[in-house]
């Protein structure tokens, strides 16, 4: 259950913050890295709104599931979105330290600690929403999600394994 209604809230996440702006393939869009364009609060938004209407029409929800979720995902991203902002300025620093006339062993630590405890509390709000979302969906829907996501394990189902399986 918990697996399931992980992927509904990564799936959520992961077509929000992608391409927000609707063009280029993926993470990458025709203006570079998703991490070098300004997100606009209210395109992300929309766009979780249609992953949440077009799983609900795929999953049988009705609208009160749907809403519920929609609260859901939308109270999530508003929670995890100034993350964003925080990790690229760490981005900024981490260049501005690793170029500095000598090394501050002492602030990359600082900043290291930092991203792990940023990290984390996105990570601790997006198990919540996980879970949230999992008890809006019945067993039955759960297992049609369950049927729609890729396989789990090595690749994750998007790319065969390094190595040949075993077998």
């Amino acid at each position: 259950t918990l697996v399931i209604a992980a992927a509904l809230t990564g799936a959520a996440v992961t077509k929000a913050l992608s391409n927000p702006f609707g063009y280029g393939p993926g993470w990458h869009g025709a203006r570079g890295h998703w991490g070098s364009v300004p997100l606009d609060p209210a395109m992300v938004e929309d766009r979780a709104d249609r992953m949440v209407r077009h799983l609900s029409i795929e999953l049988d929800a009705n609208n009160e599931q749907q809403e519920k979720l929609r609260v859901i995902v939308r109270g999530m991203l508003k929670d995890v979105l100034p993350a964003r902002e925080r990790a690229f300025a760490a981005r900024g620093q981490a260049r501005q330290l690793l170029t500095a006339t000598t090394i501050d062993r002492t602030a990359l630590e600082k900043l290291r600690a930092d991203q792990i405890a940023l990290a984390d509390s996105v990570s601790k709000r997006i198990t919540q929403a996980i879970g949230d979302a999992g008890e809006v969906l019945s067993p039955e829907q759960r297992r049609k999600l369950a049927d729609r996501l890729p396989p789990a394990g090595p690749g994750m189902g998007m790319m065969p394994p390094p190595w040949p399986p075993r077998g």
